[in-house]
């Protein structure tokens, strides 16, 4: 069994054993460790380390707890200078506050009465003793604080393990799915404008990053790349096209009117553009949102989405730039001149004098007519049908 299937496989345990009344909590972290080593996954070891009261953390969370509980200033310099030494020895052990010391997480770890920082199959186990017992307290630990807190590391844990089910579990289909997308719209974007393929693989980049800034800036970055992608490929123009103006404002327009003339089919021309104007539109809303400083109402989801979009709407335009471009015509061999003949075809100057006497003869040159001048063997024959529109 493979590393990936053995990691599924206990996920699976996991949440099963979370699911279930009679699930134990002790042993689906146990699980949830295990996958979460076999997947290289830190935070979540730690995490579970933790709730086994590994001695590695415990000490150093109990300084954070004893702190934050203290009658002392917050605002004081003895208490930020306290509070600086125990937040740097947490991060050297690799510690992270909204993982493994979050708000709520202090909050339940805080009550010696619903264990603390002791193991979390002793909690289970002194829950259990009270419950059977028909107990409200041992005189130490409290059935209720107890139970509080196995319910927060339950629910904390199914969060973890569902996350990683669905990351593992999904990781070969979506996933690669676009990345096949994105490898091919990078590819041709960096041959139209490198600058334009950084800026879109730099907004990309930043809707995996867990600040709300940088969800900001690769919305306003979409935006602008299709700004670049219109320049590229529709110029501003004074001359409106079908009631739309073409300004250098208008890049939606300009990207409408490309599609316009470049996609021959109705069908695909129509959903194409109304692609365009949807996520024009919908990318011009957000961007007055942001430029009000509301980042709050800017969600990494509205970000992913939007880079995501812009990753298909890019695709589109790109696949339809070949047709959408005039193709540069090729050198006619009955108008072209004695040099022109003589470099294009890689013949002397001689037999270039020969073909202009024999098109001048004939009225025009075709393939078979230029096999027989003098000089021309079927290699130049094969050049003037690659070099001239024979």
């Amino acid at each position: 069994m493979t590393q990936k299937a053995e990691a599924l496989r206990l996920l699976e345990e996991t949440l099963k054993e979370l699911e279930s009344q009679k699930g134990s909590v002790f042993a689906a972290i146990q699980k949830l460790s295990r996958a979460a080593t076999l997947l290289g996954n830190d935070d979540i070891q730690m995490w579970c380390a933790i709730q086994f009261a590994d001695s590695r953390y415990v000490p150093e969370l109990g300084k954070l707890i004893k702190l934050v509980t203290t009658k002392d200033d917050p605002k004081s310099e003895r208490f930020q200078n306290a509070l600086r030494g125990v937040l740097d020895g947490l991060k050297t052990l690799g510690l992270k506050q909204e993982i493994h010391f979050a708000n709520d997480e202090l909050s339940e770890k805080a009550a010696e009465s619903g264990g603390g920082y002791v193991s979390i199959g002793f909690i289970e186990e002194r829950y259990a003793d009270l419950v059977r017992t028909k107990r409200g307290n041992d005189g130490t630990y409290y059935k209720n604080n107890l139970y509080s807190h196995l319910g927060y590391v339950r629910n904390r844990a199914h969060g973890f393990a569902s996350a990683l089910f669905n990351q593992l579990k999904f990781a070969d289909t979506v996933s690669n799915s676009f990345d096949v997308l994105k490898t091919a719209v990078d590819d041709k974007l960096l041959d139209l404008n490198p600058v334009l393929a950084e800026q879109l693989m730099l907004a990309f980049r930043g809707v995996s990053s867990s600040k709300d800034e940088e969800w900001s800036q690769a919305l306003t970055t979409c935006r602008r790349l299709l700004e670049g992608i219109a320049d590229q490929l529709h110029p501003a123009d004074t001359q409106p096209v079908k009631g739309r103006v073409l300004g250098q404002a208008q890049y939606v327009n300009r990207l409408w009117a490309f599609m316009d003339k470049a996609i021959k089919s109705e069908s695909n021309r129509e959903l194409a553009k109304t692609h365009v104007d949807f996520l024009g539109s919908w990318l011009e809303k957000v961007n007055k949102i942001t430029n009000k400083g509301v980042h709050a109402e800017v969600q990494q989801l509205e970000a992913v989405k939007a880079v995501f979009h812009t990753y298909l709407v890019v695709a589109d335009l790109l696949s339809y730039l070949d047709s959408g471009k005039t193709s540069k015509p090729k050198f006619d061999i009955n108008t072209a001149t004695i040099d022109e003949l003589e470099a294009l075809l890689d013949i002397s100057r001689a037999t270039a004098k020969e073909i202009v006497k024999a098109r001048v003869q004939n009225g025009k040159l075709d393939k078979l007519l230029l096999s027989k001048v003098r000089g021309v063997g079927p290699k130049t024959v094969e050049k003037a049908v690659t070099a001239f529109a024979l």
